[in-house]
Parts: C-alpha cells; sequence; structure tokens
C-alpha cells in the first residue's frame, strides 16, 4: 500500500527534499504508509528514512526535522484513504430510514477507527482486523468510541446483522487491558437490549475497569420510513422510566465506588418521562455530549451565563426562531428570561414539527428547510428568521432536504441569522442589535 500526494505546501520539508504532487509515500522506517494515520504518527519523528516512489522509481530519503514538524503533504482525503464503510445492517440504523431526495453523502454508512481517532465518530468493531488493534495499541490511539449496544455476542449479532457482531467484542477487553481509553455508545430498542440485557452490557463494560471512561444510553431513533425493516416500538413514558431507572441506579453505583458518574442517560429519557434534568454536576466532564448527554443543561446553563454578564444595547430587535419540538419547552424558557432581562429583544419561538421524516423525530439537528417553509409561512412576526446551526450541514448552507439557506430566505422572504449551537453564543448573537453593543468595562 502506499499513499498519493495531491501537493505539497511551500517551504515544507516535502519541497526541501524535492517530493512533488503524484509522487507516493511508502514506508517510514521500514513501516508502510497506508493513511493519515500512518503517515501522521511515523513522520512526527525529528529523524526518520522515508521511501518513495515516482513513476515506477523508488526513491530514499533520510529526514532531518524538528519534532512534531509537518513533513507538509496533502493529500486527496483528510484520511489519505477512503473512509471505510459500514458492513452491518442493524435493525435501529437511521440511514436506512432516510427518505429518498436527500444528498447522496447522507445515505454513506461509515465504520471507521480513523475518523473515531479524528473526529469522535463511534465504531462497532466488526470490520476491524486483529492488525488494525495492534495498530491502535502500538499507537496509542485514544480515546476510542464504540458503539456497543449490548455485550451478548448472540444477541450482538442479531442486532447487527453481522456475524462478526459477537466474536468483534473480544476487542474491548484487548483496548481496555492495553490502556486505551473506551467512551462505549448504547442505542436502545425496546424490548430488544434494555432491562435485564441492559444491566448484563453495563455489568460486562464496567468490568473492563477504568480504561472504559464514559458509557452514553440513547434510545433508537425512528421514522416512518420503516418498510422492510425490523419492526422496532417508540420509547413511551413508562418504559423510558424503566431505562432511566437502571442507568441512574449504574451512575450512582459507579460515583460511589470509582467517584465518576461513569454510566449517562441521554436527555432524551428525561424528557420522554417527564422528569426534571439533572443538574450540571450529574454530568461532570459532558464526557458524552455528541450522544445529546447533558446537552439541555450546559445550553441552558451558558446561555443563562451570557444573560449575567453586562451588555449595554441601543434599539431593538425583532427575530424569529426554529427549533425542534424537544428543545422547543427550552428554548422557550430562554428567550423569556432573555426578553425580561433585555426588553428590547423581542424573539418568537416557531417548533418544528418534523413531517420529513415522519412525526417521530424531535431533535433540531434533522429539522429540514421544508418543514421550516411550510409551517411558518405567514406565520413570521419579524423580517428575522434564526436558523440553529445544527440544522445544517458544516458549510452552514445548506440542509439535510438539499435546500440552501438562500433559497429559505428567498421564500420566507426573510433575512436568515445562524444561530450558534452553544448557549453563551447564542446568547450573544440574539442580543446583536445590529446597532451596536458596547460592554460596561
Amino acid at each position: 500500500m502506499a499513499v498519493r500526494i495531491q501537493s505539497v505546501e511551500p517551504g515544507s520539508v516535502a519541497q526541501q527534499l524535492g517530493l512533488a504532487p503524484g509522487d507516493e509515500l511508502l514506508e517510514v522506517d521500514g513501516n508502510p504508509i497506508n493513511d493519515m494515520l500512518d503517515y501522521q504518527f511515523y513522520t512526527d519523528s525529528a529523524s526518520f528514512h522515508l521511501k518513495a516512489a515516482r513513476g515506477g522509481s523508488s526513491m530514499a530519503f533520510d529526514v532531518q526535522k524538528q519534532e512534531y514538524q509537518p513533513v507538509g503533504c496533502d493529500f486527496e482525503t483528510y484520511l489519505a484513504d477512503q473512509k471505510h464503510s459500514c458492513a452491518n445492517h442493524c435493525m435501529f440504523c437511521f440511514i436506512d430510514q432516510l427518505p429518498p431526495g436527500l444528498r447522496e453523502s447522507l445515505y454513506f454508512k461509515d465504520d471507521d477507527e480513523r475518523l473515531s481517532f479524528l473526529f469522535g465518530n463511534y465504531i462497532t468493531l466488526t470490520n476491524m482486523t486483529d492488525h488494525e488493534i495492534d495498530r491502535i495499541i502500538k499507537m496509542h490511539i485514544s480515546p476510542i468510541n464504540i458503539s456497543v449496544h449490548t455485550t451478548n455476542p448472540q444477541l450482538r449479532v442479531r442486532m447487527l446483522a453481522n456475524k462478526r457482531g459477537g466474536e468483534s467484542l473480544r476487542y474491548l477487553e484487548q483496548l481496555a487491558k492495553a490502556g486505551v481509553a473506551l467512551n462505549c455508545q448504547l442505542v436502545l430498542c425496546r424490548g430488544v437490549n434494555d432491562g435485564a440485557e441492559l444491566r448484563r452490557t453495563l455489568e460486562d463494560l464496567l468490568a473492563l475497569g477504568p480504561a472504559v471512561q464514559s458509557i452514553a444510553a440513547v434510545p433508537a431513533g425512528l421514522t416512518d420510513y420503516r418498510k422492510g425493516l425490523y419492526p422496532l416500538q417508540a420509547y413511551d413514558a413508562a418504559s423510558s422510566a424503566a431505562v432511566l431507572d437502571i442507568l441512574e441506579a449504574y451512575g450512582e453505583r459507579c460515583k460511589r465506588e470509582r467517584g465518576a458518574r461513569i454510566v449517562y442517560p441521554s436527555d432524551e429519557w428525561y424528557l420522554n418521562t417527564g422528569r426534571p434534568i439533572p443538574p450540571a454536576e450529574f454530568y461532570e466532564d459532558y464526557a458524552q455530549l455528541e450522544n445529546g448527554v447533558g446537552m439541555w443543561r450546559l445550553f441552558r446553563e451558558e446561555f443563562l451565563a451570557e444573560l449575567e454578564k453586562p451588555h449595554r444595547l441601543y434599539g431593538e430587535k425583532h427575530i424569529d426562531v426554529v427549533t425542534g419540538t424537544m428543545a422547543a419547552p427550552l428554548i422557550r424558557e430562554m428567550m423569556e428570561q432573555l426578553h425580561r432581562q433585555y426588553p428590547m429583544v423581542h424573539v418568537a419561538v416557531h417548533p418544528i414539527q418534523n413531517r420529513f421524516f415522519g412525526g417521530n423525530v424531535g431533535v433540531a439537528g434533522l429539522v429540514t428547510a421544508t418543514d421550516i417553509l411550510a409551517q411558518c409561512r405567514g406565520r413570521l412576526q419579524s423580517r428575522v428568521l434564526g436558523v440553529p446551526e445544527v440544522m445544517l450541514r458544516d458549510e452552514k448552507d445548506r440542509f439535510l432536504d438539499d435546500i440552501t439557506v438562500e433559497q429559505l430566505a428567498a421564500e420566507l422572504g426573510v433575512r436568515v441569522e445562524i444561530l450558534p449551537a452553544r448557549g453563551g453564543e447564542e446568547a450573544k448573537a440574539l442580543l446583536r442589535t445590529g446597532l451596536r453593543i458596547a460592554r460596561r468595562r
């Protein structure tokens, strides 16, 4: 294997060596270069022997540089390789439940350990080999985020619809013994891997010791596009309460025995049951924020903290804001508090029912422009519409249904203001009147 250079940064070590676009990097100190992880790990040293190739001819270099200084090669992809696709057919897979007509990239299922390290993606381990596990241990890539779901081998095979679902669980122990930190995710399916199976999974994971630094449990997300898929049933208040009781009991046990909660329920369990969201100290360092664990509490704390800072505003601001149904109570509460402290800021909140996915999905990140248009046309109270950035792709320009921000603005006859995801940053954005903000010193 090798990686092909797409470009060389001016003034870099690579340019000084004479490397050029089209050259292939083969080995560093005898270690093959297959992707970005190999490239970064083996070229961090202050000196190494590099083998490369150009047009079928081999080249060799003894490289001298500062430790951790980048070599300066850029590749076609950020992995210097193609993403590893998922080999599973999970009974709860959200991608299998997507309606037709979305951006093509949304239908790609990745299951790539390199994305776990680089971007925090969760992986199932089912498409990994012993060699790849050995590489993680050798490079001490940590933490690794693992989609476990269950530690019952037979049940995991059934849930993932992959015969390697059970045998790949052995990698958890190997990684833990090597001191690789593990963040574990459990997607719970009602009547499948909750109840006694959930208790078994938690016991098995906690038995792996301190390497398991966090375990988050989230309910499976269900849309109306499940034709031909496993007949899952959504969690209601009673079934959510049963799950929440188990998760909280194990969290309290870990707190007593290990000094950290480790086991965290996602916010949805509390919202489903109507129980209050725990205080900030419950979430400790918010280890599983990307799984919706503590997101509600952190947003509220940061938003209110920003309001307590001294702001002096000139002029008034009128803005409409859209959100998902799940976050709507929180957003309304925050906007009411904002208006109480700053009466010149008027915010109208519009909870958007996610009809695009069939009405069963309440998170803001899956709201589409199609639903915003249908539910906001003729109902807005201002000429400005605040859209949370979580509704848009990374470039902040396009919704899930491929409608652009500019198209939405033109259809509604408004100016769109992109609102940051963090509570404090959103509060600051809403406090900008467009005329002037001055901080009292």
